[in-house]
């Protein structure tokens, strides 16, 4: 990267876990974090150097420590037309977020061995506005890639416990789960769920196939909280059998957040010293933001797996969550070309594409409930940084770590036009809702990558593996 110099970034509103300080962010030359400031030393600083800083002053825009997503399927290679790294991580800095973590599906071919790490890899060098890593996938039968992948720098590992939804990453059953816990034991990496398990077809699932498909109410019906229930069932019975953390991704269903607290508080109690437990989950903005009741007829755009559940769910979802039994909240950004989302909610392909809206999508929510700025530090940026390990480089406004900043105008608001979208495909939600919070300028390294409305230079992002 070329030296852009010492910086002092300034502002009114530094915001971090601790609270929200008039002061500023010392920043070396090598885009590292030197020091954080109160505005005396700031201005002391200023005063004293000799023109080889560079000030950098925000005003009243929040600065913060950029968003970390760890929850985006890029999918590049195989199903580029779906999404790819330039648009995915434009968007992602055009939405404050500085790290993506990307899914190892449903790129072709998907994240399941050190070879096909490497070709996702070369598809992802040189094309990305924003640092990226990567999950590694768990399927049948590859258990001796892990550890390979391990020692490559993926972040931690995905499954599913129901059929995936695209052929090449089949789901797994308890007899796989048995081999994958024990390659990872003692790695330190970790295994992640899609955490659903089907019922076998039963009189009401033929019931639910005679019913208006285009009404959301049909697919929310064929899954239901018990899918979810089923799946952490089959996990919890693995916790006392490995020290592997384990990790939920998009609960939806409030019902098994106290189950999953449960686990958590057993492995503390059994002395497991990693975070959390070793037991941690994550939701969703669409699950924080939206509800079954609102979702109009025929339109898939608003479909996902596990499905948006009713009002009360999504506020179960929003109390456990800031009872810390819930650790963060990501995008899980699952595009599709529009042909896939037709009218029929059974048929149609099931993701929200979000990426570049989460931070405003979650401060709207968070706002109206009377939390600070704070609150995005810490289920935004820290807790996902901590998950997927790369919390000494990531998530806060710390010395030494990487100089990733956003300033943000939390009392700003815009509507979302299909015009602003900088992902692949424009089919979202979230068109012509109204949000609060204006991304204004995104760093990554102290490196100036995007700006009111407009991306800066070519991509000067980094891959977060190691050497391949």
């Amino acid at each position: 990267m070329a030296s852009v110099g010492r910086q002092l970034f300034l502002s009114k509103r530094v915001v971090t876990e601790a609270g929200v300080a008039d002061g500023g962010v010392l920043v070396n030359e090598n885009g590292l974090i030197e020091r954080t400031l109160n505005r005396e030393q700031a201005n002391t600083l200023i005063a004293e150097s000799d023109g080889d800083l560079t000030v950098v002053d925000g005003g009243g825009l929040a600065l913060m420590a950029g968003v970390v997503d760890s929850h985006v399927h890029v999918n590049e290679p195989g199903r580029t037309a779906w999404e790819g790294f330039q648009t995915a991580t434009s968007a992602a800095a055009a939405g404050g977020i500085t790290t993506i973590v990307d899914m190892p599906l449903n790129s072709i071919p998907p994240t399941t061995t050190l070879e096909n790490l490497k070709i996702k890899a070369s598809s992802a060098e040189g094309n990305v506005f924003v640092d990226v890593g990567f999950w590694g996938g768990v399927i049948v039968g590859n258990q001796d890639s892990l550890r390979d992948l391990v020692k490559a720098g993926v972040v931690g590992f995905k499954c599913f416990l129901c059929p995936s939804g695209v052929d090449e990453f089949p789901n797994v059953q308890a007899e796989d789960l048995e081999k994958a816990f024990a390659a990872l034991e003692g790695t330190g990496s970790l295994l992640a769920f899609h955490a659903e398990v089907e019922d076998e077809i039963n009189e009401s699932s033929k019931k639910i196939l005679k019913k208006d498909p285009e009404e959301y109410s049909t697919y929310l019906e064929s899954r239901p909280p018990k899918m979810e229930l089923n799946a952490i069932s089959l996990i919890s019975s693995f916790l006392n059998k490995t020290d592997v953390r384990v990790h939920v991704v998009h609960v939806s269903s409030a019902t098994v957040v106290p189950l999953l607290n449960e686990a958590r508080q057993k492995r503390i109690t059994a002395s497991n010293t990693a975070w959390r437990g070793g037991v941690t989950a994550e939701t969703c903005h669409h699950y924080l933001s939206l509800s079954a009741e609102q979702i109009p007829r025929g339109r898939s755009e608003y479909k996902c797996a596990p499905p948006i559940r009713d009002m009360d769910n999504k506020e179960n979802l929003w109390k456990y969550l800031l009872e810390d039994k819930l650790d963060m909240v990501v995008s899980d950004h699952s595009p599709c070309t529009p042909e896939l989302k037709c009218s029929n909610n059974l048929e149609a392909w099931g993701g929200i594409s979000s990426v570049q809206f989460g931070l405003s999508l979650f401060w709207t929510e968070a706002r109206a409930r009377g939390l600070d700025l704070t609150s995005i530090c810490k289920y935004m940026c820290a807790a996902p940084a901590q998950l997927c390990g790369i919390e000494d480089r990531k998530g806060a406004l710390k010395p030494g770590l990487d100089a990733d900043i956003v300033f943000f105008d939390p009392d700003a608001e815009f509507t979302v036009t299909a015009d602003i979208i900088r992902h692949k495909n424009k089919l979202t939600p979230y068109i012509g809702k109204t949000l609060k919070g204006v991304v204004r300028k995104t760093y990554v390294r102290g490196q100036l990558v995007y700006t009111e409305g407009e991306i800066v230079g070519g991509p000067k992002g980094k891959l977060l593996l190691n050497k391949l």
